[in-house]
């Protein structure tokens, strides 16, 4: 298959690439800069200069393709207060890519986040009580729940369309999110925290699993198929904490409810919330196992904890 991959320079699509290479897959990424398409280049993918918002090049390349997998968002906006903007312009796109694959038959596979459920892990049923093409730009993340169930929408019009529902760490060497961003804070307040009694959850997975499951999911998930992504259902945050804490040779505390948002900062409102998550239809449906060490493994091996 001859692969539309947006984002594939990126944290998961870096991994994605030679996934789908080693398959016998042609890529084509999609970079907005000089440092991205060197990166794809290396990796073996043909380039194509755009950004999301250049949505005839994002429309002609889909329609030049056997499938496509977006993973780009406008992070850069979103972690920066303006989540709307991002949200919008990820619909926007989507559809781009929607419209020139309609009547196809091939697949497009759009990443998304993993629901929280109160009081359960969250499944792949869970979430999909949002109108499709009732997004309200004025709330981010309602907008790009809307966009999921958008694309979902396709499997009638002839699109083998999934939705892949990524967990709250996609962990690994390199890595620069959630997890880093943790190890950061305690560096920087010479304590690893958590919050109240450290029972909040994450759902968490390497990101080379991550990456398999993606390429299954270009190649069979079935039309309609919202998949998770999801190794681990729940690695506890003060766990998490007391392995930083190790590392780091910094006490391991815990921090008021209240003073999350003071201490976390931006990370304040995705550790104050329980938010596991199944993936066990996924891995039923897909045939799929997760391989790669979980997070307090991955921790472990030092590489989060090394100088710069």
């Amino acid at each position: 298959m001859r692969v539309f991959v947006t984002g594939g320079s990126g944290w998961i699509g870096s991994a994605l690439v030679p996934e789908l290479l080693r398959a016998g897959h042609d890529v084509v990424g999609l970079a907005r800069s000089d440092a991205s398409a060197t990166a794809l280049t290396s990796a073996g993918a043909e380039v194509v200069r755009g950004t999301l918002d250049d949505l005839d090049t994002l429309r002609e390349t889909a329609a030049a393709s056997d499938g496509v997998v977006h993973l780009a968002f406008k992070h850069d906006i979103a972690f920066t207060g303006n989540f709307e903007a991002a949200a919008a312009a990820d619909r926007l796109a989507a559809e781009a890519i929607g419209s020139a694959l309609e009547g196809t038959g091939r697949p497009f596979v759009l990443t998304a986040g993993t629901p929280v459920e109160a009081g359960r892990p969250a499944t792949e049923r869970d979430g999909h009580d949002v109108e499709a093409d009732a997004a309200d730009l004025d709330e981010g993340p309602q907008a790009r729940a809307a966009t999921a169930e958008w694309v979902l929408s396709l499997a009638s019009r002839g699109v083998r369309s999934c939705v892949m529902r990524l967990p709250r760490t996609n962990h690994g060497e390199g890595d620069t999110g959630f997890v880093a961003g943790l190890v950061g804070i305690a560096r920087d307040k010479g304590m690893a925290g958590y919050v109240g009694d450290g029972a909040f959850r994450w759902p968490a997975i390497h990101r080379l699993d991550t990456a398999h499951l993606f390429r299954l999911a270009v190649e069979q998930a079935p039309a309609g198929a919202t998949l998770h992504a999801v190794a681990e259902e729940g690695v506890p945050l003060r766990e998490v904490a007391e392995v930083i804490g190790r590392h780091l040779d910094v006490p391991v505390v815990s921090v008021d409810p209240a003073d999350a948002a003071g201490h976390f900062g931006w990370l304040g409102g995705v550790v104050s919330v329980d938010q596991p998550a199944s993936s066990a239809l996924t891995r039923e449906l897909m045939e799929w196992r997760p391989t790669r060490p979980g997070l307090l493994a991955d921790l472990d091996e030092g590489h989060y904890f090394r100088a710069g």
